[in-house]
């Protein structure tokens, strides 16, 4: 009966809400995990103290408390669909809050890191000229990794200088793209794509030396390479580019609604979390050089 309600709800997720095969997945693992813990009881039987129950479980377990909160928000939409479906009565998560512990502060990284990360590929060979353009777009722009390998060739506007972003939930956005990174993937465009390419077609803008889109997986290789030569010693993972571009903005006075569409976030208290990481700056400044810090 679970696997089955399962099964309904991650088409619903999948139709209805356009969610992620990343996202859909996730969901999926979750909620299994929810079921099995509550191997014995009926979904529509499960009470707000039991859920608190589970969620202790998964702390006292180990689980990192950004696991945690996915796995709420899971449960909860779950619960919210039994609800709309007519298959229970309440809704028992609806009391339940995450805790503001669970909201992980993203990680960042400061300008001269920034510059010296962007600065790592050798211009000199196709592969180079590709990776420079993807870092120097992704900083430029604040892509999601997933978003800036499927871009295709007709998705950048070079002269006007944007993008067409296809993002979470199949919402379609445009990025203004900036001179620099604009000039790399120009260099890309006109001196090594077709290298890679050897006179070969494909719509992927960004591909590889077998002449298919780049992968996720081989451009966090890439950064690592980079972060490594760079020699920056903090952890730095294809989505820190992402927050360095949202908190450097905030923190040069950018508006918090032009961040959150650029970012493509649906609801604005997601973008707010840079807030608090421009005034966790502020604080570290204060202490580090005021006399009485």
């Amino acid at each position: 009966m679970k696997d089955d309600l399962l099964r309904r709800y991650i088409d619903y997720l999948a139709v209805e809400k356009g969610l992620s095969k990343n996202t859909l997945e996730s969901y999926g693992r979750d909620l299994r995990g929810y079921f099995l813990f509550f191997r014995d009881r009926e979904a529509k039987s499960i009470d707000k103290k039991d859920i608190e129950v589970f969620l202790g479980s998964l702390s006292t377990a180990g689980i990192a408390a950004p696991s945690i909160a996915r796995c709420l928000a899971a449960v909860r939409g779950f619960h919210k669909y039994l609800l709309m479906d007519g298959l229970s009565d309440i809704d028992p998560t609806s009391a339940i809050e995450a805790p503001r512990g669970w909201k992980r502060l993203p990680k960042t990284l400061n300008g001269e890191d920034v510059v010296s990360l962007l600065n790592q590929p050798d211009l000199s060979n196709p592969r180079g000229l590709r990776d420079k353009a993807m870092l120097e777009l992704l900083y430029a722009t604040g892509l999601r990794v997933s978003e800036l390998v499927g871009l295709n060739v007709a998705d950048v506007n070079l002269e006007r200088g944007f993008l067409i972003v296809v993002g979470k939930g199949s919402k379609e956005r445009i990025v203004p793209l900036g001179e620099i990174a604009a000039g790399h993937v120009r260099a890309y465009v006109e001196r090594g794509r077709p290298l890679l390419m050897r006179g070969h077609q494909a719509d992927a803008l960004f591909v590889s030396n077998r002449r298919h889109g780049l992968t996720r997986q081989l451009f966090w290789e890439r950064i690592k390479h980079y972060v490594a030569k760079a020699g920056i010693s903090s952890k730095v993972s294809p989505h820190t580019l992402r927050h360095s571009f949202a908190t450097h903005l905030l923190d040069n006075g950018a508006d918090l609604r032009a961040v959150q569409a650029m970012l493509g976030h649906a609801d604005i208290s997601t973008t707010q979390i840079y807030t608090y990481v421009s005034r966790e700056r502020l604080k570290q400044i204060h202490e580090k050089h005021h006399p009485r810090g």
